[in-house]
């Protein structure tokens, strides 16, 4: 689980490393290109809060923080798919499920 830290010390979210390899790349190039966006999540069961939503702009602090040191292999549909929402009027929205999920996925099996 890596972690997104935004502005100065503001927030920090916990979100999978596969994920924020892939917010990482659509946000460089879209902040680089000097264009803001959103982006929302929902926050997982266990946590206070329903979801959050962050403007991203490109004077804002923005840190992106691997559990991993290994790059993530990205895939190239999601990599668009989340262009594609950034560039909406709606926002990107990033979506993973929780660790409960998973592990009752991966019991099932």
């Amino acid at each position: 689980m890596g972690t997104l830290h935004y502005g100065n010390g503001m927030l920090s979210a916990s979100i999978p490393d596969w994920v924020l390899a892939h917010l990482k790349v659509v946000a460089t190039t879209k902040l680089r290109r000097n264009e803001s966006f959103t982006v929302s999540w929902r926050h997982p069961d266990h946590t206070a809060g329903g979801r959050s939503t962050l403007w991203m702009q490109p004077s804002i602090p923005l840190l992106f923080e691997f559990d991993s040191p290994e790059p993530v292999t990205l895939d190239p549909d999601y990599l668009h798919a989340l262009a594609n929402a950034a560039n909406s009027a709606g926002g990107m929205s990033i979506d993973w499920p929780d660790e409960a999920s998973v592990a009752a996925r991966s019991l099932a099996a």
